[in-house]
């Protein structure tokens, strides 16, 4: 990894809801970076406790710093950033700094999964001319605060350090966990107050961007006696039958490493980040920094981060513990983070559900003993509520009508993946049948006449309907909604990418292989970018070629053409399709769509794939740099699609 690029960013998740992450440079750009940030009531709750550090390196020849932080106006203190000599972030991020006189100093730091956790260590790898002695101090930077908010500089922090041996632990405020440090080194107390850091990508988004942080002390280490170590723990994680916390290092470091090298590959490790514990169960971060579990999100993502990629058990494990949340036929399209109900604002979560169901079954048929019959059992009676529920009727004006397709919406509410709302305004309203809509219903209703032989009937009636309705010949596309409003007959044309769910990303095609092939050409031409489909063809009214500015901004452009690349998985199989699905077909979809994707890994969340791009070149990555849904579509175009 080149450091010049140093507004990369990595991440480390404890598989709870909480994770650590920041960048090459080792400056914070984002409220959310942080060396510890713990999921109070996984995966929720969650709250950032230890924000960074300063640390600097001290010889007979002088100090030199390893870190860097941004101050307001747009300060650059101290200069550590320009002494990385090089960073890694596989297996996990690793710096090497290069000192005065030669000597260069290694800095590496990883959580451990399944704990709010963090190792940091430092270790000369090189030690120039003799340095003598050589120190290390490291600072941390706490605060104790809701991760979405900042803090700021006030009487009522508590900078009391409980010593005891190797442990030292800080309260600093009352209902926020404590921090427990663990060091080799030694600390002293010495209290205050860094003021004023600026978060660069939070000013670009017009966002509270200046934050203040309480220092308690120090803790100071001697690299030339032996390789410093530094573990902050949020409270009910510390380390309790502790004898040596280098032992405890080099252990838990060599166990975390052969967990990770169980992993096929990289994308797999990668995946793993979004794997996290709800209750008793299991489910998916949406993406990080800011999302939490989200229904929709949950249920496209696992199809290429679980099921294609052979993690059955996790799959199961998660859809089980999502059957339980079934609501008048409904399923979550969020749980807020801070513990208030579950909002069910989504006509497509229960279908998808059924989908990735689908999905699991299919695949659990090579492994029958992990599919049990209560399993089945379960999730076939969440299938049939749903889709009894939709059938009937449910919340917001969702349900069948006569011509066997899907119904849905009202005024003030969003409840297809395109949501945004500005001012309480629907920016895609999208009420009466949109598309995609009509796609997953009829495959769930493909799905459920395995078992009922009412939904067979139904989606023949359906899917009679569909291609007659949604079609427009002059324009050679499909409609994006029709009986818009619920007005029978009202269609609306707008080019956008949710009609190549018709032909792929879901298991059947529902249009003739003439008019799929004109559906996927119009798409490649109008939608298509290297790293995924365009919300809106550019020649539409409201397109914009950047997601920029401030909240309002940003939410009325969200889907007026920003690129999302999780839509490049249903392009490429629909691509595929009409294509022929043979091997030479596969291959040249591989060497065609996938390149572009596989460069992203390299820049924004390293490793992993943007939640969006801008929508003209050069596609800048925008959103949340870690989203599942969009290495879920690249891991099941790679593992299933294209395999």
């Amino acid at each position: 990894m080149n450091p010049t690029d140093s507004s990369a960013e990595w991440i480390e998740a404890d598989g709870l809801g909480g994770f650590a992450s920041g960048t090459v440079s080792g400056i914070r750009t984002r409220r959310y970076h942080a060396l510890l940030l713990t999921a109070t009531t996984p995966p929720a709750g969650r709250m950032v406790l230890v924000n960074g550090f300063d640390a600097w390196v001290e010889t007979r020849t002088g100090t030199s710093a390893v870190s860097s932080q941004r101050y307001g106006p747009d300060v650059i203190h101290p200069d550590g950033a320009v002494r990385i000599e090089s960073f890694e972030y596989e297996p996990w991020p690793r710096w090497r700094y290069k000192i005065d006189n030669d000597l260069v100093v290694e800095q590496e730091l990883f959580v451990s999964k399944g704990q709010s956790a963090i190792f940091i260590s430092w270790r000369v790898v090189a030690g120039g001319d003799d340095p003598g002695d050589i120190k290390l101090k490291v600072r941390p930077f706490l605060s104790g605060r809701d991760f979405h908010s900042t803090h700021h500089e006030n009487a009522s922090f508590r900078f009391d350090a409980e010593q005891n041996g190797e442990q030292v632990t800080f309260r600093p405020y009352d209902g926020v966990p404590a921090v427990i440090a663990y060091s080799n080194g030694h600390y002293a107390h010495e209290p205050t107050w860094y003021r004023n850091f600026l978060y660069s990508e939070e000013q670009a988004r017009g966002l509270d961007a200046g934050e203040d942080l309480a220092s308690p002390g120090v803790f100071e280490f001697s690299l030339s006696q032996k390789p410093a170590v530094l573990l902050l723990a949020a409270e009910g994680h510390a380390i309790t039958d502790i004898e040596s916390i280098e032992a405890r290092h080099a252990q838990v470091r060599t166990i975390e490493q052969a967990r990770r090298e169980y992993f096929s590959s990289p994308l797999e490790r990668a995946a793993d980040a979004y794997l996290v514990k709800r209750g008793r169960g299991k489910t998916l971060i949406a993406g990080y920094p800011w999302f939490g579990d989200w229904g929709r999100d949950t249920f496209i993502a696992l199809r290429g981060l679980c099921i294609a990629t052979g993690g059955l058990e996790e799959a199961r494990d998660i859809l089980l513990q999502w059957a339980g949340t079934v609501s008048q036929g409904m399923l979550p399209n969020r749980f807020p983070d801070q513990g208030e109900q579950p909002e069910f604002n989504s006509v497509d979560a229960s279908l998808w559900y059924i989908i990735a169901v689908n999905d699991y079954l299919l695949a659990g048929e090579k492994q029958p003993n992990l599919v049990e019959d209560w399993h089945t059992k379960k999730l076939r009676a969440a299938m049939e509520a749903i889709l009894a529920a939709y059938n009937e009727g449910t919340r917001f004006g969702i349900r069948a009508d006569p011509d066997g397709l899907l119904s849905t919406g009202e005024q003030g509410q969003q409840l297809t993946w395109m949501d945004a709302r500005v001012d309480g305004h629907e920016i895609t309203p999208r009420i009466g049948k949109p598309v995609e809509i009509q796609a997953l219903w009829l495959n769930a209703l493909a799905i459920g006449a395995k078992f009922s032989a009412g939904c067979e009937t139904l989606f023949e009636k359906g899917h009679a309907a569909f291609e007659s309705k949604f079609w427009n010949e002059h324009a050679g596309y499909l409609a994006d909604v029709i009986d818009c409003d619920h007005q029978s007959g009202v269609v609306d044309l707008t080019f956008r990418p949710n009609q190549i769910f018709a032909v792929g990303g879901l298991p059947l095609t529902l249009v003739s292989p003439e008019k799929a092939k004109k559906v996927v050409d119009a798409v490649e031409m109008l939608l298509l970018t290297p790293t995924g489909l365009r919300s809106l063809a550019s020649g539409e009214s409201g397109y914009a070629a950047h997601y920029q500015g401030g909240p309002r901004e940003r939410d009325a452009v969200y889907h007026q053409g920003t690129v999302w690349p999780w839509l490049m998985g249903p392009f490429v199989e629909a691509w595929v399709r009409v294509h022929g699905s043979s091997a030479a077909a596969r291959k040249k979809a591989r060497a065609q769509f996938l390149p572009a994707l596989y460069e992203h890994l390299n820049h924004a969340g390293l490793g992993h794939i943007s939640e969006i791009c801008d929508a003209e070149p050069p596609h800048t990555p925008r959103g949340c740099p870690f989203q599942a849904w969009s290495l879920g579509e690249l891991l099941r175009l790679e593992r299933a699609v294209l395999a």
